[in-house]
């Protein structure tokens, strides 16, 4: 195996810094990107001229594709563009305001566009690569109060699914990676912002967060490996569930789908008219 050179967004904490630092430790090179320079500056002081850090605001377009020339040029190559900056929203969806929404999809779509869209002539230069997605299991299931987040990640499924078919003539490989609930900072003031509330969703919300916060969490230092096992793999999935929690629920969800859908299909079937002949 050789040593890989990754673009990571959103390394200043949660999996992106996890994941940065476990990827240095390993020998691998690292352009690391945040908002804030300085909340990078202490993996240069470690991990000296394997590390590049760059300030990247991933809702601003020219800095993405700055930063990702800058560390193209700078190591040469790029095996692994990490897209992991993002946030989520707290609200009811009749409490979140269009703005509130607006600024969600910014950071979690169009941020991760953005980043997409300047490394995709790079690596088609560079002959390919691995474009990561942090997605989550809510990509797949929703939740109430964090609605308008789960949609984020629905679209950014349907987005990386899209992109895998597209580009891999190119040679450029993606894999959406879809954690569950983990013990990292997520939960944090910098992840999470608040819809203004509504009186009559107090208690609907106190005892979806009592839930919440009972939920069994996965400790974040265990995913390095299953990440580089991914990243190392000839054949890596277009989805990877990290941790033990999303299968069975997801599983359950798509059994119950399956069943409605089945369970109404004569109806679906009688919707469908006669068949158009084309001449």
């Amino acid at each position: 195996m050789t040593n890989k050179v990754w673009f990571i967004t959103g390394a200043s904490r949660g999996f992106g810094r996890v994941w940065a630092e476990a990827a240095l430790k390993r020998g691998d090179k690292v352009a690391a990107t945040a908002r804030s320079l300085a909340s990078i500056a202490d993996l240069k002081e470690k991990y000296g001229a394997n590390v590049l850090t760059l300030e990247l605001d991933v809702t601003r377009p020219d800095q993405a594709k700055t930063a990702l020339a800058q560390a193209h040029a700078h190591f040469g190559h790029l095996n692994i563009v990490l897209n992991n900056a993002g946030y989520s929203l707290v609200g009811t969806i009749e409490e979140a305001s269009p703005d509130d929404v607006r600024a969600l999809y910014e950071t979690n779509i169009f941020g991760s566009l953005a980043v997409i869209q300047a490394a995709l002539p790079l690596l088609r230069k560079q002959g390919g690569g691995h474009i990561l997605g942090v997605s989550s299991g809510l990509g797949h299931v929703t939740m109430p109060v964090i609605g308008y987040y789960c949609s984020s990640k629905w679209a950014f499924e349907a987005i990386h699914e899209s992109l895998a078919a597209e580009v891999e003539p190119f040679g450029i490989k993606v894999t959406i990676i879809e954690p569950g609930a983990y013990a990292t900072d997520f939960g944090s003031p910098e992840s999470l912002k608040f819809a203004a509330g509504l009186d009559i969703y107090t208690d609907f919300k106190t005892q979806f967060f009592e839930r919440l916060r009972n939920t069994e969490r996965g400790d974040p230092a265990a995913t390095p490996e299953a990440i580089f096992k991914i990243v190392d793999a000839e054949n890596p999935p277009l989805r990877f569930f990290l941790g033990s929690h999303n299968l069975p629920w997801v599983r359950a969800a798509y059994a119950e789908r399956l069943a409605t859908w089945e369970a109404w299909e004569a109806v679906s079937t009688s919707a469908q008219g006669k068949m158009a002949q084309l001449h």
